[in-house]
């Protein structure tokens, strides 16, 4: 294992899982997108030792939370081995947006495309709804094969100084 702590910013798609019987080590898979390029997002497996810390992601933490985790890159040894991040230290950058709906919060999934945030709510609407990370609305996709164009109009209107 390197000396030397990574730190990485990223999103939380799934729940977690206890890594053992007991729910003293925790494992997670984040997803890690530096780039507004969807070829350079990755999905890093996660796990932590930590009893305490294996509790707050257990029980504190759920799918659409922005993190930040420094840990030590566990590379494999062999090919039939996983890379893995071996987690010491996490905060919340950022909460999960709420589900207003609970019933729609069993079907519904929030998906995030680099800066952006779609909204299937799981009953074949076709309307996606799409904002920025920070807030800002981008608009409605009229189906999710829509979702690019959406979202090049936007950032063209943001280049030439839009909305």
């Amino acid at each position: 294992m390197d000396t030397d702590a990574i730190a990485l910013d990223g999103y939380l798609d799934e729940e977690t899982a206890p890594g053992d019987l007991h729910g003293s080590t925790a494992r997670f898979r984040l997803t890690v997108s530096p780039t507004d390029e969807r070829a350079d997002e990755m999905i890093l497996p996660c796990s932590v030792a930590d009893s305490e810390l294996a509790h707050t992601v257990l029980h504190e933490l759920v799918p659409g939370d922005q993190l930040r985790v420094t840990g030590y890159l566990r590379l494999p040894r062999t090919p039939d081995e996983p890379m893995w991040l071996i987690v010491t230290t996490l905060a919340v950058l950022e909460t999960a947006p709420p589900l207003s709906d609970p019933a729609a919060a069993a079907t519904a999934v929030i998906e995030r495309y680099g800066p952006y945030v779609c909204w299937f709510d799981g009953e074949d609407s076709g309307e996606v709804p799409v904002w920025t990370e920070a807030g800002v609305w981008v608009g409605h996709a009229g189906d999710p094969s829509a979702l690019g164009e959406l979202i090049e109009e936007f950032e063209q209107r943001q280049a030439a100084g839009g909305e």
